[in-house]
């Protein structure tokens, strides 16, 4: 059985086989230089009645999007959720470079629109409970997730920030990335404090998570501005704690798992991811 979805252009794409369980990566409708991949459990039924909630996995510098994706598949059929991973390659605004999806905003790109415009492209497709989203990002992933509970904190249900290598903080002496002050000229709306207090927060991070080669600042760095020098020479585990200090003395909720023997491994945070998760959608589902 085949049901129909429209397209940015109007016509018709059916929905079959390969938009269940592990599907294959998707151009994105609004810029074909990104793409996503989505996990729905095998037993949606593309005429049924069952709401599913959405939770965004935002991949590290190595772009193991469908790794993620794909360790999710049983918390997904547990949880009658549709995962969305998204991928941002490397090279999109100058050969070779590696981060510029962290920042958001770079090159011309908003990649939380992009990533936005996603979530419309999947709302389209498939019976999802509402307009907010569970998101977790490790890495690279967790630059992205942070930055994004600023810009949209009206359509996170939750966010998982795992171990950043470099925070932005809710500051508003120092200009972004280091904090917000100029955040209304870069992003063209002012800070929702209100709105940011209003979502759950998660932070992951592994116990030995205290290497520092690729996260060390310099005044030689491209991301290297005045107030940098605060943590530049930092671990993530030291800059996790002053994200969580940050976000806590402005009235932010966070809940913190330090994982016990690992280092910086995504795949050792998604037990607690998980279990944060689910906690969260048992929440929402209960008001």
């Amino acid at each position: 059985m085949t049901a129909t979805a429209k397209t940015v252009s109007g016509s018709p794409r059916k929905l079959g086989y390969y938009d269940r369980g592990a599907t294959p990566y998707f151009a994105s409708r609004a810029d074909q230089r990104f793409s996503y991949c989505l996990f729905v459990p095998e037993d949606y039924e593309i005429d049924g009645q069952d709401r599913y909630d959405l939770v965004v996995l935002v991949h590290g510098t190595a772009r193991w999007a469908e790794h993620y994706r794909s360790a999710f598949a049983d918390f997904c059929r547990r949880q009658r959720a549709i995962v969305l991973a998204p991928l941002f390659p490397a090279g999109v605004t100058a050969p070779g470079e590696l981060s510029s999806y962290k920042l958001m905003r770079d090159g011309g790109i908003a990649y939380d629109r992009v990533l936005l415009d996603m979530v419309a492209e999947v709302t389209g497709r498939y019976r999802l409970r509402g307009d907010r989203f569970l998101m977790h990002g490790f890495s690279g992933g967790g630059h992205f997730s942070h930055r994004f509970l600023y810009l949209h904190p009206e359509r996170l249900l939750g966010v998982s920030i795992g171990a950043p290598g470099i925070v932005t903080l809710l500051d508003v002496e120092h200009d972004f990335w280091v904090g917000l002050r100029n955040f209304e000229q870069i992003f063209g709306k002012p800070l929702d404090l209100a709105a940011i207090r209003r979502v759950p927060v998660h932070l992951v991070i592994g116990a030995e998570d205290k290497e520092t080669w690729e996260i060390r600042l310099t005044p030689q760095d491209s991301w290297w501005m005045p107030g940098a020098e605060r943590l530049a020479e930092a671990n993530r585990l030291e800059r996790m704690a002053a994200l969580r200090a940050s976000l806590e003395a402005h009235g932010v909720a966070c809940v913190q798992d330090i994982v016990a023997g690992a280092g910086h491994d995504g795949r050792a945070m998604l037990e607690p991811v998980q279990a944060w998760m689910a906690t969260q959608l048992g929440r929402v589902r209960a008001e």
